[in-house]
């Protein structure tokens, strides 16, 4: 049975910690077909909070079952299917460097953050976790301005929610309305690759930059809140509220987005915003059939624009892309999703017969074997009208480390394409460059200077250049630029 991670993080919650767990076992997910792990995060309290996540750690059933009988819920019931675990962090470092330290722990596919406090309601989970077990979303906020009830208090702090959510809102392009919302779920995929480094209050506004730059789908959906003031314990400050906005500008920009990201110039996918796939496809529109293959689904952005015109089989190699690909596009009617890696034999039976057009992307440039791949593909096309339009990395002579971390083997110069093209069995038709700055970009900083990466600020430029730059170098088909974009017919 799937599983939901809980992540409490506490600092001096003494007095309402136990209420609050008891709460959380309390909620029946069986219905969702959910167990519940639930990691409770002392973080360095000096109130006696750490003396009961420390008997927590010792033996939590016997904790959970003496608090769980002293409020009178069901002992049995609450904790079927239910773990606790405790974490005692060893200093204060603050909200996000707790909330870091339960995520590395936590097992579920799922993740919520919970408060240790008692402002917001276990009994919502349910609301908050349909679109992520729908697969409609990546994360989901759970705002208390969408019209739930919610206690009447702090009149000032939440005018500082508002103005922070908005100055968010204008820098990442999202809509929420509570950005600070404590009640945030994710898939736990997506949550454990996202690098994340804020210690204090900043966790809100840079997981949500974050997510928000890695094209995450964010749903919001409304909570019940109530608000404690800061005699009952509250924490945050005004000064927090500072730091958030410092937060907001600083991890939309700058900082490094997934865990494993090493050298590149961004996330590892071939293009860098939508724009610019939106522009690919205009340029390919002309060549694209009624019935297309896409290799790589998902990872260029274009499927999108496949799906409008054409009857599309969309291909991946990868599980974790697949399984994104059918949350995503599987009601789609003219749609087909294939497991296919580029090894493996590819038959015209397996796709419910030939495609007129291969939108061959992402691959050719990371396969041992090019024109062995080709061969593959042309199994499935059309003998007659097939033709295979290629977007591969332009000019061998800027290939770098950038290159390496993307998974690829080469790059392309026009005769190096021509041969590995005609040896497969195909004429090439056509070949002109696409992204003439994102060449001069690549070999300034990739290959010349040698650098890591690019910032996020930096990448930001590039795309607001390009989304005026790449419309004219579409009518021009330039002889250069950091792709190739081509056809070929079989002979």
């Amino acid at each position: 049975m799937p599983r939901l991670s809980i992540v409490v993080p506490a600092y001096n919650e003494r007095r309402t910690l136990l209420t609050l767990l008891c709460r959380v076992l309390d909620v029946d997910l069986s219905g969702l077909g959910l167990h519940k792990e639930i990691l409770v995060v002392d973080d360095g309290s000096t109130d006696g909070t750490r003396e009961i996540v420390a008997a927590l750690r010792h033996d939590w059933r016997q904790v959970m079952t003496e608090a769980l009988r002293k409020r009178g819920l069901a002992v049995d019931r609450a904790l079927a299917g239910a773990e606790v675990r405790a974490i005692l962090q060893p200093s204060n470092r603050g909200k996000g460097a707790a909330l870091r330290a339960g995520f590395k722990e936590a097992t579920g596919d799922y993740i919520v953050v919970q408060d240790a406090d008692l402002e917001y309601d276990p009994r919502d989970y349910g609301s908050l976790l349909r679109p992520l077990l729908d697969g409609r979303a990546d994360a989901v906020y759970g705002s208390r301005f969408l019209g739930q009830e919610h206690r009447v208090l702090l009149f000032w702090h939440s005018v500082g929610n508002r103005l922070l959510t908005t100055f968010s809102n204008a820098l990442t392009d999202l809509n929420l309305t509570d950005m600070e919302t404590c009640y945030k779920a994710f898939r736990a995929d997506v949550i454990k690759r996202i690098k994340l480094v804020s210690d204090r209050f900043g966790f809100e506004p840079e997981v949500t930059a974050k997510l928000a730059r890695l094209g995450c789908r964010i749903y919001e959906v409304p909570v019940s809140y109530s608000g404690r003031g800061y005699e009952a314990g509250k924490k945050i400050t005004w000064r927090d509220g500072v730091a958030a906005f410092w937060c907001v500008l600083k991890y939309r920009f700058t900082g490094e987005v997934l865990e494993e990201e090493g050298a590149g110039p961004g996330p590892a996918r071939w293009l860098h915003g939508a724009a610019q796939a939106a522009e690919v496809f205009r340029a390919i529109r002309p060549r694209v059939g009624r019935r297309v293959l896409e290799t790589d689904s998902g990872a260029s952005g274009l499927l999108d624009h496949l799906l409008n015109v054409a009857e599309v089989v969309a291909t991946t190699g990868d599980e974790a892309a697949l399984r994104r690909l059918r949350e995503a596009y599987g009601p789609c009617d003219n749609l087909r999703i294939l497991r296919w890696h580029p090894a493996e034999p590819l038959e015209p039976e397996a796709i419910g017969g030939p495609v007129d057009t291969i939108v061959c992307v992402g691959v050719l440039e990371r396969e041992p074997g090019d024109s062995e791949l080709l061969r593959a593909l042309r199994r499935v096309l059309d003998p007659r009208e097939g033709r295979v339009v290629l977007i591969v990395p332009a000019h061998g002579s800027v290939f770098c480390r950038w290159d390496e971390a993307l998974g690829r083997a080469r790059r392309y110069s026009r005769e190096g394409l021509r041969r590995a093209v005609e040896a497969a069995g195909f004429e090439l038709e056509e070949v002109f460059g696409f992204d003439l700055i994102g060449l001069v970009g690549w070999w300034l900083h990739g290959k010349l200077l040698r650098r890591r990466r690019l910032s996020a600020l930096e990448l930001s430029g590039y795309r607001l250049l390009s989304r005026a730059w790449l419309p004219l170098e579409r009518r021009l088909r330039l002889p250069a630029g950091l792709y190739w974009i081509a056809e070929a017919r079989p002979k």
